[in-house]
């Protein structure tokens, strides 16, 4: 096993469902949140930051992962948006989970809708210095999603989510 500050890559003997004896490498993960942070004028806080893994500048949610620090997941969403956008939510709700990659990895991803907003100051990670915020309508968000410019799974998720909500509530 191989231990980092973020996850563990495992290898495990196991026996295949067709009875043979094998090896199964995966990565264990603590799990992540994504925010969908939508304030009273019907806009959704996105982030857009150069991602390492991707070699580019991607549009997502707020999001990151939970720290051993945190009581819960949503404890880590709240202070996720916190630090990256500034923002503090009076009101959560759990969308879901998103699991990214099952052969590869445990990791869940857990998504929350945040509402009530008050808006305050970031107070961001080093890593995060390029990190932008922008408030995009609810509509302006699914779009990227459909266009193929946000391509983040909690991302995604948690935009069609709300936007599916939105959809089919009852109309007044």
């Amino acid at each position: 096993m191989r231990t980092t500050p973020w996850f563990e890559v495992h290898e495990d003997s196991v026996v295949r469902p067709d009875g043979v004896q094998d090896v199964y490498h995966h990565v264990v993960s603590p799990g992540s949140i994504t925010v969908v942070a939508v304030d009273d004028a019907d806009r959704v806080a996105v982030t857009r930051q150069w991602i390492y893994t991707h070699a580019n500048r991607q549009w997502r949610l707020p999001a990151g992962a939970i720290d051993a620090t945190d009581a819960s997941p949503q404890a880590a969403a709240e202070r996720e948006l916190a630090e990256e956008t500034g923002v503090r939510a009076a009101r959560w709700h759990a969308i879901g989970r998103v699991n990214g990659a099952d052969s590869f990895t445990n990791h869940v991803d857990h998504v929350f809708l945040a509402t009530d907003l008050t808006l305050g100051t970031a107070s961001r990670e080093a890593a995060e210095a390029d990190l932008d915020v922008h408030w995009l309508s609810l509509q302006e968000a699914l779009d990227l999603v459909a266009k193929g410019g946000i391509r983040h799974a909690g991302s995604v998720c948690g935009l069609l989510s709300v936007g599916i909500r939105r959809e089919t509530a009852p109309r007044p």
